[in-house]
């Protein structure tokens, strides 16, 4: 039996319909995956490995050098941005985010079975850093592949709800990642969790190398971007990357100033968390107890991002942003002195608020405006190295809190607390100077 003219154009129309919302989820899984590997170590850097990796005889500086092994991983990302990036505009946003979730997974596995300074000595902390390099790199590629496939997808007035389910995914395995650690801290002994309970986690990485073969094969590639390789190829134009610096240099330079709001994630889920738990502060918060704040931070953020990516369709992007950014700077110093005085409830309501809320207008609404900044033909490229230049630089923030701040120092929250309002300020002053993109066509070739 053959179709009628009508007939074909109502399943077009149809798989159309389906096909922004199969983008969305497959961005969502994806990131979800991601994210799950990547605050594993977050989490295991601030409460493990100062002690599994680097034990020396002053905290602080087993602190300090933990939290430079995850610092480390962003420094990888900007060389990742580049290569995958590249890969991405010139090959597919499909192949791209494959290999970026097998990458992931098959690292963070290996983290897994690593040996123990006791047992191997000074190769443990060098293989970690070597595996946090290829985390750093492997990550670099999801964010952009993913939200820039959702928004060529995307109906042009629905470009902000259907991106944030990216971002949401990203809430959504730091959830999962924390709540793997929190009945292992609360069943194991301390000695049992230090010995082998934080390596089951890496371990149940095993289901991204599973899934980094099957989740994103029945995406397509978007119209938008197959049309513009096809430009691309027949002007012969130059690499991604190049093209990139030489028509958008300054709108690279003002994304990376504009992600310097992820000091509210390093602030309220890095340095607070160590803050909070080594006794070397003084606090000394049961990591079983701190790690339920985090999670309940991430459990708000996945219900409000999607609000907020439907909000910036109807009001613009910048304003979301500009007060997400500036918001969540200015509650660290209360976020900070909740800790210091022991007050739990407190502390969950202010990190509910910094991390949950505030902070979310900025990240369920900064994929779609970064994608909508750059051409089609460096789209991926743009956002890769715009997004994980400035995350490098958030990443060494949680050592130089520590450094600034060590134990033993007096008004920690004050001192770190200000330097995160003093750079969310920065980020909020650079969305200010960049044009709104609401409503803008994405598809170009200029």
């Amino acid at each position: 039996m053959t179709r009628t003219q009508s007939d074909t154009g109502a399943v077009s129309q149809e798989n159309e319909g389906k096909t922004p919302r199969k983008a969305a989820l497959s961005g969502w899984i994806g990131s979800v995956l991601e994210y799950y590997d990547f605050t594993l170590y977050s989490q295991a850097a601030a409460l493990v490995f100062p002690v599994v990796f680097f034990p020396t005889g002053d905290p602080t500086v087993a602190l300090i050098s933990s939290l430079a092994t995850y610092a480390v991983g962003y420094v990888a990302r900007p060389i990742g941005a580049i290569v995958l990036g590249n890969w991405g505009d010139k090959h597919g946003r499909k192949n791209v985010l494959v290999i970026a979730m097998l990458l992931m997974g098959l690292s963070t596995l290996a983290v897994g079975f690593l040996p123990t300074y006791d047992q191997i000595g000074l190769w443990a902390p060098l293989i970690l850093v070597f595996l946090r390099l290829i985390q750093g790199f492997a990550v670099a590629g999801e964010l952009g592949g993913a939200s820039a496939m959702i928004v060529e997808h995307a109906p042009a007035g629905r470009r902000g709800f259907f991106a944030s389910f990216g971002l949401q995914g990203t809430q959504a395995g730091s959830i999962i990642a924390t709540a793997v650690f929190i009945p292992l801290t609360a069943v194991l002994t301390d000695e049992a969790f230090i010995e082998w309970g934080w390596r089951i986690p890496f371990m149940l990485s095993a289901v991204v190398v599973l899934a980094g073969f099957l989740i994103r094969k029945h995406v397509e590639e978007p119209p938008a971007y197959t049309r513009s390789l096809a430009v691309q190829q027949a002007q012969e134009r130059q690499a991604p990357v190049i093209e990139l610096f030489k028509n958008n240099g300054w709108t690279v330079f003002r994304a990376i100033l504009m992600t310097l709001a992820n000091v509210a994630g390093v602030t309220t889920l890095v340095f607070g968390t160590s803050f909070a738990t080594q006794e070397a502060y003084g606090v000394a918060m049961p990591a079983s107890t701190f790690l339920w704040v985090p999670l309940i931070a991430n459990v708000a953020a996945v219900i409000v991002i999607p609000v907020f990516g439907m909000l910036s369709d109807k009001i613009g992007r910048r304003t979301l942003m500009i007060v997400g950014s500036f918001g969540s700077g200015l509650v660290a110093i209360g976020y900070l002195t909740a800790i210091q005085s022991g007050n739990l409830v407190l502390t969950i309501v202010l990190a509910i608020l910094m991390m949950g809320v505030l902070f979310q207008m900025w990240n369920a609404t900064f994929a779609t405006f970064f994608q909508e900044l750059f051409p089609t033909q460096t789209r991926v490229t743009g956002f890769a190295i715009s997004q994980n230049v400035g995350l490098m630089i958030v990443a060494f923030l949680p050592s130089i809190f520590t450094f600034v701040a060590p134990p033993g120092s007096d008004n920690v929250p004050l001192v770190v607390g200000g330097l995160t309002l003093a750079i969310a300020t920065v980020s909020a002053l650079a969305t200010l100077l960049t044009p709104e993109t609401r409503g803008k066509d994405i598809e170009n070739h200029d």
